[in-house]
């Protein structure tokens, strides 16, 4: 899928998901194992656990995750079908406040079938669509960029579940 995107191509913000995947071919960067196995192997008791006080559970972390997927898959969506209307920027403690309890399964099934259809997504656009460059929360963003940033942005959530709340 068109290779990694360039550091034109969205917001400094962005890089360290960006640079947290290995991978080539984004595809591949979507497919790889991810929250949801390690979750769904979990004691469901473990999805109102906090690292600390302020921070959210574990459940909330992983509906953080997904809330995030769907807003940048609208937003690759929307650029790489020449939609020009800048796109708002995306504060996710509201997302975060408003979510529903739910168990570490529920969220694990959603999750996969969420990465699914993300998977096809940007398994169905053409190379031209994928480099098409909108405006996000006021910075360029690339379609296929869109896609790296979510791949990124699980592994980084992945990496702090681990540590924080298993480790």
């Amino acid at each position: 899928m068109t290779g990694r995107p360039g550091p034109d191509e969205y917001a400094d913000f962005y890089a360290g998901y960006v640079a947290a995947t290995t991978e080539t071919d984004l595809a591949d960067a979507l497919r790889r194992p991810g929250l949801a196995a390690l979750v769904r192997g979990l004691d469901p008791s473990l999805a109102g656990t906090r690292y600390a006080p302020d921070k959210w559970t574990l459940a909330g972390v992983v509906q953080h995750v997904i809330d995030t997927e769907w807003v940048f898959a609208t937003r690759a969506l929307r650029i790489a079908r020449g939609d020009r209307t800048p796109l708002p920027g995306f504060d996710q403690e509201p997302y975060a406040e408003a979510a529903p309890d739910r168990p570490l399964a529920a969220l694990a099934d959603e999750l996969d079938r969420l990465r699914a259809s993300t998977v096809d997504l940007f398994a169905s656009l053409p190379a031209d669509a994928l480099l098409r460059v909108g405006v996000a929360s006021g910075h360029p963003l690339s379609a296929r960029a869109a896609g790296w940033i979510v791949a990124g942005h699980e592994r980084h959530h992945l990496g702090i579940v681990r540590e924080r709340y298993l480790g």
